[in-house]
């Protein structure tokens, strides 16, 4: 899908975050809002991304998730330990 805009989401109690989303417009027309996992993102608008299903436990109305490392998404950067 295509990257509409990006999104700071509060999750529910008892969590206390500042959760990564997109607002993504489908193949098939449809707008949902997918959740970026992973620290770090580089997406903006008009990027091409991959969605998969699988809802975010504690963000509400977030039922899908971008797939890292795909089209315009960068895998998440290793850690220097």
């Amino acid at each position: 899908g295509i990257v509409l805009k990006t999104l700071i989401r509060k999750p529910k109690k008892p969590n206390s975050a500042n959760r990564k989303c997109v607002k993504v417009r489908l193949s098939n027309g449809r707008e949902v809002v997918a959740y970026v996992p992973g620290e770090g993102h580089n997406l903006q608008e008009h990027n091409m991304v991959l969605v998969r299903g699988g809802r975010c436990q504690d963000l509400i109305g977030v039922k899908h998730k971008i797939v890292r490392g795909k089209f315009d998404c960068a895998p998440v950067l290793k850690s220097s330990k």
